[in-house]
């Protein structure tokens, strides 16, 4: 008999995961690595909201919590949602989880029943559709493509909602992509779900602050309030606030829902660490002023990028609206062959050819879904991005 339960043989691990391990294995045997695997900033968080965990422990803030959150915490959310999205919500409508991921698969486990689909674009951050699975939920993936900038188009969204649809998964700005909807983008999106009213929405919005060239950001509550009722709006203080380790995501959205997956952390984490959630209160209530900042240098790092990787052989790099991502397509190198005298047959050689021959970590696109692409994080120095883009110039140009 197996160890493993049917739930988990349908997962595959993170690839985003796996190939920063990868990499972290290498560098451990003494190669020279660059990594553009993981989606962590680089960036060190802020001092204040160090020190508002450091006094909340020196307060004896250290006990469980409430299981979805302190009170001080969903008022800040509540605050935040209200000053940054124009929505309204209680703090009974508010759920803080260990990390993002947690949020969408508490959503899920809450939600699903054997059967249920679940719509999600492609490319998709690596976890949706193995969070839907183990929900036991069916992922029905919608792709897009560069030529519409990686954003699902209304007709296409509209052919896969089916009476089974339980949820839409939407992503702005997105990971792996870096697309942002404009406000008229999530209007026909929004069109198309209000004519499904059995359908659920969750809208990532955890890069909401990292968009480029006066992007402004909208969330689909915010674009179309008729859809308040059944929107699960998330978001966190991993990115903006350059808190990936503290482990908080939150999200707003009908009572019962927020209810049902309280439910489940019940269950399974119980409370987020409450050191994190006093320090997140400081995050979300405490000066604001270094996200701008923070979001230049990565808009000047997505610069660099794009143009030197539009510069290697056989790449083509879109230039995307927000987040620290890009997702070019390696086509052109396809059917060719790697310095080592291996066939490039898919994105996934492609990956695993360039990290052999130039030490450099990226994810291969068949993990989000969409191929021929991969996947790099801009979340580093300009110093290491140069470094790094410089010898996938060099990889491609070897390559016959």
């Amino acid at each position: 008999m197996s160890l493993q339960s049917a739930a988990l043989s349908r997962v595959k691990p993170s690839a985003t995961m796996a190939a920063d391990q990868k990499a972290r294995e290498l560098k451990a045997q003494g190669r020279d690595v660059l990594t553009l695997a993981a989606g962590e900033p680089d960036f060190d968080t802020p001092d204040n909201i160090k020190e508002a965990a450091i006094k909340a422990i020196r307060d004896g803030k250290t006990k469980y919590t409430t299981v979805d959150g302190i009170p001080e915490l969903k008022e800040a959310i509540v605050g935040k949602f209200q000053r940054e999205n124009g929505l309204t919500y209680k703090p009974s409508q508010v759920n803080v989880s260990p990390g993002g991921k947690p949020v969408i698969f508490n959503a899920m486990m809450a939600t699903l029943n054997p059967g249920d689909e679940v719509v999600i674009p492609t490319p998709y951050w690596v976890s949706y559709p193995d969070m839907v699975l183990l929900a036991g939920g069916e992922p029905r993936f919608v792709p897009t493509s560069a030529a519409t900038g990686f954003k699902v188009q209304p007709a296409d969204l509209e052919a896969a909602i089916t009476p089974r649809t339980r949820w839409v998964l939407l992503n702005s700005p997105s990971n792996p992509s870096g697309a942002a909807y404009t406000k008229d983008e999530l209007r026909a999106v929004a069109d198309v779900l209000l004519r499904h009213p059995h359908v659920w929405i969750l809208t990532d919005d955890m890069y909401e602050h990292l968009v480029f060239d006066d992007f402004k950001f909208w969330t689909i509550a915010q674009v179309e309030p008729a859809l308040y009722e059944r929107t699960l709006t998330m978001n966190g203080v991993s990115k903006a606030y350059a808190m990936t380790g503290w482990r908080i995501g939150y999200a707003a959205g009908p009572e019962p829902l927020i209810k049902l997956m309280a439910k489940v952390m019940s269950q399974s984490t119980s409370n987020p660490s409450s050191v994190s959630q006093w320090a997140a209160v400081e995050a979300l209530n405490g000066p604001q002023d270094f996200i701008k900042p923070n979001a230049c240098k990565f808009q000047e790092r997505r610069d660099l990028v794009v143009s030197m990787l539009n510069q290697a052989n056989g790449l083509r790099c879109p230039t995307p609206e927000g987040a620290f991502y890009v997702y070019p397509s390696c086509e052109g190198l396809l059917g060719k062959t790697a310095p080592s005298g291996r066939t490039i047959g898919s994105d996934e050689d492609f990956a695993n050819e360039l990290l052999e021959a130039e030490g450099v970590a990226v994810v291969f696109g068949a993990a989000f879904g969409l191929s021929p692409h991969f996947r790099i994080s801009y979340a580093t120095s300009n110093e290491c991005l140069e470094d790094a883009c410089g010898r996938i110039q060099r990889f491609c140009a070897n390559v016959r």
